[in-house]
This record gives C-alpha cells, sequence and structure tokens, in this order.
C-alpha cells in the first residue's frame, strides 16, 4: 500500500490509545452507544493476525503494494494493535477501536494507525522494523461494572468514563496487560487512568465511586519482526518450483 493510498485510506475511523500514564486519552478516545461483546471467548486472536500487521506495515514502509487477502476469521470485534521496540520493549505505538470491526479491514487499518497516528510519538520508520513487536488485542465480554474495584488485575481490561472537576464528560482504558505490567494494584490503576483521560483535581474516594467502569477480557497475540522474518523465508523456500 502506498502512502498516497494509505492517507486515502484513513476516514476518520473512531479509534482509541492505550498505552502510559501520561497521555491524555480523550484526544484519540471513541465513545460508542454502546459495546458489542460479540463472540463469546472462542479462540479467535492467532499468530497469522500478527504476521498479517507486519506484513501491511512493511508493504508500507518500502512502498510496495499491500498484502493479499488474510486466511484467518474476517469476523468482527473490537480491537487494538500496539507496536513495541527494541529488547526492553518500549511502546511505539497503539491505537484501537471499541466498536466491533470485520478483523481483515480492522487490523490492516490500525496496524499502519498505531505505527503513524499515536500523537505520542513520531512515525515508525523503516529503520526500527526490525526491532519490532507487534501485538495484536481482540476485546470480548463487555460487562458494566458494580464498583470501580469490580475487576480482576491481570484478567480485565477496563474503560472508565468520568466527569473532570470542571464538569466534561471524559473517558479512558487500558487493555488488560498495562497494570500488571507496570506493577500496579487497583486503585492505582484507577488512578492512573483518571490522570491519562484528564482528570486533574485530587482523587478522593468519592471521586473513584463516581466512576463509570466497564469491564472486558482481551485475547492478545504478539510477535517479533524475527519471526516474522523466519516465516517470510520459509514462505519463499516454500513457493519455489524446480523443473
Amino acid at each position: 500500500m502506498s502512502n498516497s493510498h494509505y492517507n486515502n485510506y484513513q476516514q476518520q475511523q473512531p479509534h482509541s490509545s492505550n498505552g502510559d500514564p501520561e497521555y491524555q486519552h480523550q484526544q484519540m478516545v471513541h465513545q460508542p452507544q454502546r459495546f458489542s461483546n460479540g463472540h463469546g471467548m472462542k479462540t479467535v486472536a492467532v499468530p497469522d493476525m500478527c504476521l498479517f500487521c507486519f506484513e501491511v506495515l512493511d508493504c508500507e514502509l518500502n512502498n510496495v503494494d499491500g498484502p493479499s487477502v488474510p486466511v484467518f476469521s474476517n469476523d468482527a470485534y473490537p480491537l487494538f494493535v500496539t507496536w513495541k521496540i527494541g529488547r526492553d520493549k518500549r511502546l511505539r505505538g497503539c491505537i484501537g477501536t471499541f466498536s466491533a470491526m470485520e478483523l481483515h479491514h480492522g487490523l490492516r487499518e490500525y496496524a499502519l494507525t498505531s505505527a503513524f497516528k499515536d500523537s505520542r510519538f513520531a512515525p515508525i520508520s523503516r529503520d526500527e522494523l526490525p526491532r519490532l513487536t507487534v501485538s495484536v488485542s481482540i476485546l470480548q465480554n463487555f460487562e458494566e461494572a458494580q464498583g470501580h474495584l469490580d475487576w480482576q488485575l491481570g484478567v480485565h481490561g477496563i474503560r472508565i468514563e468520568f466527569l473532570t472537576e470542571r464538569g466534561c464528560k471524559r473517558t479512558a482504558t487500558y487493555l488488560p496487560q498495562v497494570a500488571t505490567e507496570q506493577g500496579w494494584d487497583q486503585l492505582q490503576t484507577i488512578d492512573s487512568l483518571l490522570r491519562k483521560g484528564g482528570y486533574r483535581a485530587a482523587i478522593t474516594p468519592e471521586t473513584r465511586k463516581s466512576i463509570k467502569l466497564t469491564r472486558y477480557r482481551s485475547q492478545e497475540i504478539q510477535m517479533h519482526y524475527k519471526e516474522y522474518r523466519e516465516y517470510q523465508e520459509r514462505r519463499a523456500q516454500f513457493g519455489k518450483v524446480q523443473c
């Protein structure tokens, strides 16, 4: 997919961003009227989704036509694509959507959006490609929580709705792995998410209790560039025909 194709492809699709606590989530948040529970917890995330995201980004960075239609499911789910870089897997871009999208279209779009449109970072360059790891998160089982602590660390992702000190409605989300990666407990996670969403006043017990929290689960699959290249080489070898 060429750069011009990519620019034409972007049609202001609703998306949101997940990552470090300092990011102002409201800049990229989508607020759907309702969540899609989709298809329960059947296995959806498969390695081919990561391969596809790498192929999409690789083709874009090298200005060649994009990959063909993938073979994995094209059912519709909310999803996130995350790029990390280096051995320490520093966040390089993460954007997704809470609106259910057909996976072929959604992963193609958010592989590029998270690579080039995350306002926290400069666009990913071709030189960075060999150091990247991609994660695909398929979101399922959305449930309205009974309170701000009605969720489990390492199990649920959370999306909160709240009013700022100025009375403005804001939302913010963390995927299930964020809190455990940061070593936070539930209260630390909630407070960080409030700050991420733009809450600047003192956070009190009453503030936390006023939050509307939705919990969800995520199937995550990840792959490093080296694995992607090994797959490409195997596929090229398999495609050779001797006379």
